[in-house]
């Protein structure tokens, strides 16, 4: 009688625990041998179905890691690319790039086998680091369509300098980390043979208070607020440059000013969507399994967290894609980083992007000082539009 009391609170100590990972796992009576041992690995996968997932977890890591670093070095290679813009999109690809180095191959060979190799010192980063390098992912975004939004809406306002832009990023990681200190905290490791799980325990369990309000915290602030931000900010900006008619005096250079500002909008708007596309299964995921948590004890399970998980992790690796597709500075800065490749050819015109800058602001003529009373869209700047 007593043996089967402490097998049953054995039982519901380790579902407990064994629910409070990131990892779906499947413990039933029947595979309890004893109050010291507990499930065998049920999610053993043929060999053909771990190449297959290994080959596309390596993509994300290779084209991140490679477009990402290569983002980097041509912002911080030249002079011309250095813009408020910019710096915080070099914040956005290292964000990224520590993601997919740092999260991506490690959270996937714990999926995969459901055993943690790494100890309790990774087992705390890897809980930590995923919030702190999403917040400042979005939280990068977020900037730049404030940054956006001042440029074209209000023109004549003080812009970030190059100096406060650092500050700002600085504050962005110090409340990224602060938001995402109780997971490296309360991270624990604990062994069930045959296995180690990484896991966050929390002071009232898994489905208590403290964790529920922090994951549903989390997804607010590290997902909706700032997406709702961009939402609004960009539907302004999008108004602006799209309903508001160019007056008919503007010169050549006003209408390629403007042209050039609608491009750097598109090209956030998509890198926004694209973010929020691929975050959002993994969202939906977790708020799915705090209400009901039987569904990680479902056998298909684990594929379905190493799809979502895949998808979401895919974030990191389209910016560079999109930037190189979108801008045309971009695209001749990976033109000039791959230039090595003997199909890669750069032009004059790619070197000319790059390394001349035009200072050139829109004088206003007396036509369109008078055109402007119908047109918000003011003097611009040429590298203002990236």
């Amino acid at each position: 009688m007593d043996t089967n009391m402490d097998s049953d609170d054995s039982i519901q100590r380790i579902e407990r625990d064994l629910r409070a990972t990131l990892l779906p796992m499947l413990v039933t009576r029947d595979s309890l041998e004893d109050v010291n041992e507990t499930t065998g690995n049920q999610f053993q996968q043929p060999d053909w179905q771990v190449a297959m997932w290994a080959l596309a977890y390596s993509l994300i890591i290779l084209v991140s890691v490679t477009g990402n670093v290569t983002v980097i070095w041509i912002i911080l290679a030249h002079r011309r690319m250095r813009t408020v813009t910019n710096y915080f999109i070099v914040n956005l690809a290292f964000s990224d790039v520590s993601m997919a180095t740092f999260n991506t191959l490690f959270n996937f060979v714990y999926a995969l086998h459901n055993d943690w190799y790494f100890g309790l010192g990774y087992c705390r980063f890897q809980n930590f680091f995923p919030i702190t390098a999403m917040f400042s992912s979005i939280y990068s975004m977020a900037a730049i369509a404030v940054d956006r939004y001042m440029a074209i809406i209000h023109p004549l306002k003080p812009r970030l300098s190059s100096t406060s832009t650092k500050v700002v990023i600085a504050v962005i990681w110090i409340v990224a980390v602060l938001l995402a200190f109780p997971q490296c905290y309360y991270s624990v490791t604990r062994f069930y043979y045959p296995r180690t799980v990484c896991m966050v325990d929390w002071p009232d369990n898994y489905g208590g208070t403290h964790q529920l309000s922090y994951q549903f915290a989390v997804i607010l602030l590290i997902y909706l607020l700032p997406l709702l931000v961009m939402l609004v900010t960009y539907s302004l900006v999008g108004q602006t440059l799209w309903g508001s008619k160019i007056p008919g005096e503007a010169s050549d250079h006003y209408h390629s000013q403007i042209t050039a500002k609608r491009k750097v909008a598109k090209m956030m708007v998509v890198v926004v969507v694209t973010f929020a596309l691929c975050w959002l299964p993994y969202h939906i995921y977790f708020i799915l399994g705090s209400i009901n948590r039987d569904i990680y004890k479902q056998q298909y399970i684990q594929q379905v967290y190493l799809s979502i998980f895949w998808f979401a992790m895919s974030s990191t690796m389209y910016n560079p894609i999109i930037y190189c597709c979108l801008n045309q500075r971009f695209r001749a800065g990976f033109r000039h980083a791959f230039s090595w490749c003997p199909f890669i050819k750069m032009s004059e015109e790619d070197k000319m992007e790059l390394q001349h800058t035009h200072t050139f602001r829109v004088t206003m003529t007396q036509s369109l000082r008078k055109t402007n009373a119908r047109s918000p869209i003011h003097a611009i700047n040429a590298d203002d539009a990236n």
